[in-house]
């Protein structure tokens, strides 16, 4: 159990401090996004063009984790779509269960698989990325959609999620990231201590943001809704990625850890943005706080299962 708390413990610490920083009136929190601005438009895509471009060609994106992963992601998000149309709208019920599925891969599932599994956490990063940004997000406007009542939309959708992915920053990165790989592109001196240094403080960076964000949110919302989506992601979403792993396994056990692990994170910071899109950024919000305070207790419940020796 001291092993758990060695690795949980410093990064909800790190949040706690940024949580504090707001309340505290040390940072405001609208301040703070400016820690998120640095975070997903500079740390980030630095750690994600370096893991990318040291990687040997062939091994740029596994896609056994890619199927897996996204399989078990998509499988939560459809499943709760489905249970909340029973009392929603689908519009409304697609932008509060994406939340099911959309892990805080970079801020929060990053730092804590570094401390696991060192280096390969960010090569594990980009499948992660890949899932959320290239099928989860694009699946929610899709279903979204449906509840149109304009048809204009469906050509504004086509336009919205390629525009996304071009103005995506970790996208973008990868891309870069992909070239340099397969073109087998140095990076020496200045350009690669710059990247060094960037990568570095993505992690301590963005934990301390998500503590700062957290202050700043509103604890108002359904309980019922919150509930749903809290239990969902923290215990349905790891569950379903395991199932997704136990029926089509593979040679990697510590990639089927990182995977289930990542699927246990609390949602992206991203969900009340999403949700504010389809009038559902109040609820939203509330759900991602609830979900990050206990994430404490079944992260270091899962962690100590990962490593015990039990698995």
């Amino acid at each position: 159990m001291l092993n758990v708390i060695a690795i949980s413990g410093p990064i909800f610490f790190i949040i706690f401090l940024g949580f504090v920083a707001v309340k505290a009136h040390l940072l405001r929190s609208e301040h703070a996004r400016g820690l998120g601005a640095f975070v997903i438009h500079f740390a980030l895509p630095a750690l994600l063009f370096k893991a990318l471009a040291h990687r040997p060609a062939a091994q740029l994106l596994e896609l056994t984790l890619v199927t897996r992963y996204g399989a078990g992601s998509v499988m939560v998000f459809i499943l709760i779509t489905l249970v909340m149309l029973r009392r929603h709208s689908p519009q409304k019920a697609t932008a509060l269960a994406v939340g099911t599925s959309l892990s805080n891969s970079a801020f929060m599932g990053f730092p804590i698989a570094e401390e696991l599994f060192g280096a390969d956490a960010a090569g594990m990063l980009a499948v992660y990325v890949f899932v959320e940004n290239l099928i989860l997000v694009p699946l929610l406007l899709v279903i979204a959609e449906l509840d149109s009542k304009q048809g204009g939309h469906w050509l504004r959708l086509f336009y919205d999620i390629p525009s996304r992915l071009l103005k995506n920053p970790l996208v973008l990165a990868m891309t870069a990231g992909v070239i340099f790989s397969t073109h087998h592109i140095p990076l020496l001196g200045a350009p690669a201590r710059t990247i060094n240094l960037l990568s570095e403080a993505s992690a301590p960076t963005a934990l301390f943001y998500i503590g700062c964000s957290l202050a700043g949110l509103k604890l108002k919302g359904l309980s019922y809704d919150i509930g749903l989506i809290t239990f969902s992601k923290l215990i349905l979403h790891p569950v379903s990625v395991l199932l997704a792993f136990v029926l089509f396994p593979i040679n990697d056990a510590e990639a089927t850890k990182a995977a289930i692990l990542n699927a246990a994170m609390p949602m992206a910071t991203i969900y009340p943005l999403l949700g504010q899109r389809y009038g559902q950024e109040s609820i939203a919000s509330a759900i991602l706080v609830v979900t990050t305070v206990l994430s404490f207790i079944s992260i270091s419940t899962l962690l100590w299962f990962l490593t015990s020796g039990r698995w």
